[in-house]
């Protein structure tokens, strides 16, 4: 069925990025996105805020995307994470936190699991793999044997990487996993600040970048996925320690590069400062810090000074992220797509490592319908981006449906 009916589009303001379309995706805000192509379709995956369910929708016409195929996730359980890749659909399932509506009375489902969707209209359940605690946070999956976890275990304070070896899908087992040793609480740590591994741990060749919260970035050897080993940490300090901090890492490894951004937590930016950046890694046993992104400035008939006091989130949140050479999404070592919740989406030139510039952005109306618990005050909150290959960008909110975006020449 259509998905384009329903509430119109919302205004936006915007430099270099034109509108396609909007889906209000039945009243429920979409959050994280995947994309796949099976015989010349295209299909996006995007999960939802507050609801435990994953929608499919074919946007081979991204001016009239149309919702495909649904799959329910367990009730009282956060659904937040999907990548797809090699005809398969990863899940990342987690206990549902308070503040996004959750009742530890009702503890809901957890872990990872993994569907076969080679034919994306009818998505079949293969495997369930469980952590046996809080479950999994953002995964990372471009095919083959493994995927990698930002998982939570008995005996540990805060998500560890763990290795999930899927060549029997229906028999997920853990392959190897690393932590840092503060989090090893059944060992006797006792952390004096909670560490945890965002995810993804993004993977290229034998190495795995983590942005793994408050202790920074880490890069493994993970050439023996039994034993991943360290190459190098780099902390980010307690000036751009928000709680989550590192909350991603994805290399540019043809430019020796990574493009690192923290989360921004507390509204209002009643936090340290929150940053995205860039990370020289040319000598990976020495990774340092290069640069800066500039910190998105409002247009000047917005009405408010600076995003930081216009409400709810600001700060930078999702990049796009590439997958290892797949054809059907944009790859670029020029280019980086970052959302700033309240900011919108922001698109920037990195083509000089040193000096990034922000070339386009997007930013939606305010939604004028509360459709979940968060933001306190009802304003925009961009969450993730995903852009395809043909060039069209798609871009969630905490209180939109999708938005699918163009913009002229990329």
């Amino acid at each position: 069925m259509s998905v384009t009916g329903g509430p119109p589009a919302p205004g936006h303001c915007s430099r270099g990025i034109d509108l396609v379309s909007y889906t209000d995706v039945a009243g429920s805000p979409v959050f994280k996105l995947a994309m796949q192509v099976v015989e010349d379709r295209w299909y996006l995956y995007a999960t939802h805020f507050w609801e435990p369910r994953l929608s499919v929708i074919d946007v081979t016409d991204p001016a009239q995307p149309e919702l495909v195929a649904v799959i329910e996730g367990p009730e009282h359980a956060a659904t937040w994470q999907v990548q797809v890749a090699d005809g398969l659909l990863v899940q990342g399932i987690e206990q549902l936190p308070v503040a996004w509506g959750g009742d530890p009375s009702r503890p809901g489902d957890e872990g990872v699991r993994i569907f076969d969707v080679s034919n994306p209209r009818e998505p079949v359940l293969l495997g369930h793999w469980r952590t046996g605690d809080n479950g999994t946070h953002r995964n990372h999956y471009t095919g083959g044997r493994y995927v990698h976890c930002a998982a939570h275990q008995p005996g540990f304070d805060g998500n560890i990487y763990l290795i999930l070896d899927i060549a029997d899908p229906r028999e997920p087992k853990v392959a190897g996993r690393w932590f840092v040793p503060e989090q090893f609480t059944a060992g006797g740590a006792a952390p004096s600040q909670r560490i945890s591994l965002h995810g993804p741990a993004y993977v290229e060749g034998d190495r795995a970048y983590l942005p793994y919260g408050a202790a920074g970035l880490v890069i493994l050897d993970i050439s023996d996925v039994t034993r991943p080993r360290q190459v190098s940490r780099l902390e980010i300090g307690a000036a751009f320690s928000s709680m989550i901090a590192l909350h991603t890492a994805i290399p540019r490894p043809g430019r020796g590069l990574l493009l690192v951004n923290t989360e921004a937590i507390a509204e209002r930016s009643q936090e340290p400062y929150n940053f995205a950046g860039i990370v020289d890694i040319s000598d990976e046993t020495r990774p340092r810090l290069v640069s800066l992104l500039p910190v998105p400035a409002p247009d000047e008939d917005a009405g408010y000074p600076n995003f930081s006091v216009r409400g709810g989130r600001f700060g930078p949140h999702n990049q796009h992220h590439p997958q290892n050479g797949d054809p059907h999404l944009f790859d670029s070592d020029d280019l980086m797509f970052l959302t700033w919740f309240n900011g919108g989406l922001r698109v920037y030139d990195i083509r000089d490592e040193y000096l990034p510039r922000e070339i386009a952005h997007y930013l939606p109306d305010d939604p004028t319908e509360r459709r979940g618990l968060l933001p306190k005050d009802l304003v925009t909150q961009s969450e993730d981006v995903l852009v395809d290959a043909r060039g069209y960008i798609y871009l969630s909110d905490k209180n939109h449906g999708l938005h699918v975006l163009s913009m002229p020449g990329l």
